[in-house]
């Protein structure tokens, strides 16, 4: 398949520049492709289409203050974008500046805080913070929260909670994982009061989901590698739920990937573990039955994932009728409920 094979014409107008005033005031078309019906509803009605004893799994990641702004030692204006955290000391990060740094070379963030440049790792830099302080503490003291590169404006303090599940726990994420942050307190309560049973995993969305795919040929794309974690209990919840007829809703791509990736073997499995899975059409799901996610951008391994789950044809009409019919695209726009395909 080529690159080409995923591309369609949005208006910038179409581009969810800020956030709904209210998280749950977004609409969503559902799609199923046996039927080949396309609904457009709205995310207050996603109750609708659940049940008693179905699962919806969410990623709990939490997004970190990954942009940093400073200067190399001989002067010259640095940004970086934390892409993983290593340990307390130590982060991958992408760097931009006018002249490459050297190893071993020195970066100090905000006037504040000394860095190390260590190694080189393909696009990604690796770096020591060489302060008491953790990586995570310098972050939430000087960084700035790393809005997508589709986002024309500065992060304010509002995104600070917008950009941030109401979920969120663990923290590692330089991106949202979007889908969840249509859900407020209130819905969860409505879907814990119906019985859907609520899941978690972690997968520490990182910048590389917003990389593009530059090759023609999509078997040619090497994916970006992810942590994630899958508890016992989400294993156990799911396998409760196929044994008694219930269905397992993976809220979001990152909550899919995480839960495929850990099914490679064909039985799901709890623990850690890193993936860099990259599922293109012909994929065979082994866990999820439906998706609920964002539109995402033309051309991208996302997009590519979705028809992988919905069906090219389907994805196709889909995102023509969400483009005729102004939904809102990206993190902060408006939600696909997506029926697996087979």
């Amino acid at each position: 398949m080529r690159t080409d094979d995923f591309n369609f014409e949005l208006p910038d107008e179409l581009i969810a520049q800020f956030p709904p005033a209210i998280r749950t005031a977004s609409r969503m078309l559902h799609i199923d492709p046996h039927t080949q019906q396309l609904s457009d509803r709205l995310f207050t009605d996603l109750p609708d289409f659940l049940n008693a004893g179905d699962v919806l799994v969410f990623n709990d990641t939490r997004v970190i203050k990954a942009r940093l702004y400073g200067h190399k030692a001989s002067g010259g204006q640095i940004e970086l974008l934390i892409e993983r955290v290593i340990d307390e000391h130590e982060a991958l990060t992408f760097i931009r500046a006018s002249h490459a740094p050297k190893i071993g070379s020195q970066i100090t963030i905000a006037d504040a805080v000394p860095l190390t440049v260590l190694a080189r790792e393909h696009d990604l830099y690796r770096v020591r913070f060489d302060v008491p302080q953790t990586v995570l503490e310098v972050l939430e003291q000087y960084g700035a929260l790393p809005l997508p590169p589709y986002i024309e404006r500065a992060a304010d303090r509002a995104d600070d909670s917008r950009y941030q599940t109401v979920y969120a726990r663990h923290p590692g994420a330089v991106a949202a994982p979007t889908a969840g942050l249509h859900f407020d307190e209130a819905t969860l309560a409505q879907l814990d009061g119906m019985g859907v049973i609520r899941a978690h995993v972690t997968l520490h969305v990182g910048a590389g989901t917003f990389q593009p795919v530059r090759v023609d040929n999509i078997a040619d794309h090497v994916m970006h590698s992810e942590r994630y974690t899958i508890p016992q209990t989400t294993v156990d919840a799911i396998a409760h739920a196929k044994a008694t007829g219930g269905r397992i809703i993976a809220v979001g791509t990152t909550s899919l990937r995480a839960l495929e990736a850990a099914a490679q073997s064909g039985q799901l499995q709890a623990g850690e573990g890193e993936t860099s899975i990259f599922i293109t059409p012909g994929y065979q799901f082994k866990v999820v039955e439906r998706l609920l996610t964002n539109f995402h951008l033309p051309k991208s391994t996302l997009l590519m994932l979705v028809s992988a789950f919905g069906g090219m044809t389907m994805m196709r009409e889909a995102y023509a009728h969400a483009v005729a019919h102004k939904y809102r695209f990206f993190s902060y726009g408006d939600a696909m409920l997506i029926e697996r395909a087979n």
